[in-house]
């Protein structure tokens, strides 16, 4: 018996190793997308069961333990903070200011940036916390 032996080409692409790494990378994508960076100051923010998702905004203030006040990432004295916050949200035109406060920041901190932002005309506030597994 005699098999025939033909080297001819292809005449059809197969495609279902294409598909495989177009379904790869689409997974890839649509999972890191997931992840927000944020840039700035590190701090721990403290932990609350019951978050929202909020609208992101330009303006964020970063409250470290040590009583530091940053916008974005400058440092800003408590002293230049309400003229600072007047001429960011008019520039921006954003009406909700975040606060990130590091979990072991007291209370007056907090309480002295929102009075300044009072002072400037904001009326929103969001205070940033992370989502408590438990």
């Amino acid at each position: 018996m005699k098999f025939e032996m033909s080297n001819k080409p292809l005449s059809t692409f197969s495609l279902a190793s294409l598909t495989d790494i177009v379904m790869l990378l689409l997974v890839f994508f649509l999972l890191t997308s997931q992840f927000v960076i944020q840039s700035g100051v590190k701090v721990k923010l403290p932990g609350a069961k019951n978050n929202e998702q909020v609208t992101t905004s330009r303006v964020v203030v970063t409250i470290t333990e040590n009583k530091k006040i940053y916008i974005g990432k400058d440092e800003v004295p408590l002293a230049a903070l309400g003229s600072k916050f007047g001429g960011l949200f008019k520039k921006n035109g954003d009406e909700n200011l975040i606060i990130r406060a590091d979990k072991n920041t007291d209370i007056n901190s907090v309480i002295q940036v929102i009075d300044a932002a009072k002072g400037a005309g904001i009326s929103k506030f969001t205070i940033e916390t992370e989502k408590e597994l438990h």
